[in-house]
């Protein structure tokens, strides 16, 4: 289950960052990948507190780098939508 958890925010965050390295044709494809991070940390929390947040410290790390992802998938919308 923990490593389906992580394998899963891996690939979460690679198609993230798929997403922003292409060109951005539409600011929406970008919010709507923002929205499936924020909907994975979300997930995350809740896997970590079914195991009761003891993951050996890679919960806590995926759920970290989720969040950077979020904050910089944000940052790319907003810059998306002044580019138009």
């Amino acid at each position: 289950m923990k490593k389906f958890l992580l394998t899963a925010v891996v690939g979460l965050l690679i198609a993230a960052g798929v997403a922003v390295a292409e060109k951005v044709q539409d600011w929406h494809d970008l919010d709507a990948v923002h929205k499936h991070v924020q909907e994975s940390i979300r997930e995350m929390d809740r896997a970590r507190a079914a195991n009761h947040y003891d993951m050996a410290g890679h919960g806590a790390k995926a759920e970290q780098l989720l969040r950077q992802a979020e904050q910089e998938l944000h940052q790319a919308v907003e810059a998306a939508k002044r580019a138009r």
